[in-house]
């Protein structure tokens, strides 16, 4: 009777919300690199875990393929019909060099033969954001801040009266970004588009939280995946499997940005970081320092040893979807 007592009153402090699943849009670039593959399995982990509620998949690129390449590990983790998003303009075109998005679109079901066959990323944030609880979406953005500053800039349309600045405000929790390199540094998402990127560092309107270059530098992941005979036919361990034996340098495993960002987008970062306040200052060559006066943007630092959020990621990473188990 204690224990029901107890837990009504847990209930009632911290309220239903506490239980509810964490709402996520998961920007990606999807390529060059193919961290972001190892990023969507844990999101499709925690979603499968009940943590999370996956509301859409973008892709800041728009290399032709791309919005297959999503398809495909949607079509994988069970949940086909997730909205995909693609930029119609001013997309980069940068995409894998290992050429594993071709491997994958010749060898995995998926319906979309072109990105012209999804709408622009921008439509899909606010159809998605209009339907859902004022300050509720986390967005875990792991590429390029086009879309985003796309978003922001966007007029008022048949899904909200709101223009892009309002309705991000409204809707949206927090921004979690894998970009910037803290405390100074120059990183590859925020240089390659850096108009974007110095829009969204001005104008986001919510917390936006930053995973650094070096946090996810430490973190060596992919081995213990393709090493499992178990997983088989996964577009998951097919991209790992390809692509770490093409570099020296992730002999050890591939350095994990993306998946070290969607770990705290989907759970509490405190867990694993302390956090530094402030806000970033861009500069002109797309470097970026900071700034500690301001509390609505922080960047991780790093408190658990990367070694324990190492093994945790590469566990998560072998996850299977349901009908695997």
């Amino acid at each position: 009777m204690w224990v029901k007592t107890l837990l009504t009153l847990a209930f009632s402090i911290y309220g239903v919300a506490a239980l509810a699943q964490r709402p996520v849009i998961f920007d990606t670039d999807m390529g060059p690199d193919y961290d972001d593959v190892g990023a969507i399995t844990l999101l499709h982990a925690f979603a499968d875990s009940g943590q999370v509620k996956i509301l859409a998949t973008v892709a800041s690129t728009n290399y032709e393929g791309v919005a297959g390449v999503l398809e495909v590990f949607n079509t994988y983790f069970r949940r086909p019909h997730l909205p995909i998003g693609v930029p119609h303009r001013n997309g980069l075109l940068l995409r894998d060099n290992q050429h594993w998005t071709d491997t994958l679109l010749a060898r995995y079901p998926h319906t979309l033969q072109h990105n012209a066959g999804v709408p622009d990323a921008v439509t899909v944030y606010r159809k998605v954001l209009a339907t859902q609880p004022d300050h509720s979406v986390t967005i875990i953005s792991v590429g390029f801040f086009t879309n985003l500053a796309n978003l922001l800039q966007s007029p008022p349309d048949q899904y909200s009266h709101l223009n892009g600045t309002q309705l991000v405000q409204r809707k949206v929790k927090q921004l979690v970004s894998m970009a910037g390199q803290f405390p100074a540094g120059k990183e590859f998402n925020v240089a390659m588009d850096t108009a974007s990127s110095a829009y969204v560092f001005a104008h986001w309107p919510t917390r936006l939280l930053f995973s650094g270059y070096e946090i996810g530098e430490k973190i060596k992941t992919g081995l213990p995946l393709i090493q499992d005979t178990h997983i088989t036919h996964s577009p998951v361990k097919d991209v790992f499997n390809l692509s770490i034996p093409l570099a020296a340098e992730d002999r050890e495993g591939r350095m994990s940005w993306d998946e070290s960002t969607v770990l705290v987008g989907c759970k509490d970062p405190l867990t694993y970081y302390t956090l530094q306040p402030g806000h970033i200052v861009l500069h002109a060559d797309g470097s970026n320092s900071w700034d500690t006066s301001g509390k609505q943007q922080a960047y991780l630092v790093e408190k658990t040893s990367p070694a324990t959020v190492q093994a945790y990621i590469n566990q998560l990473m072998k996850h299977q979807p349901k009908h695997h188990k």
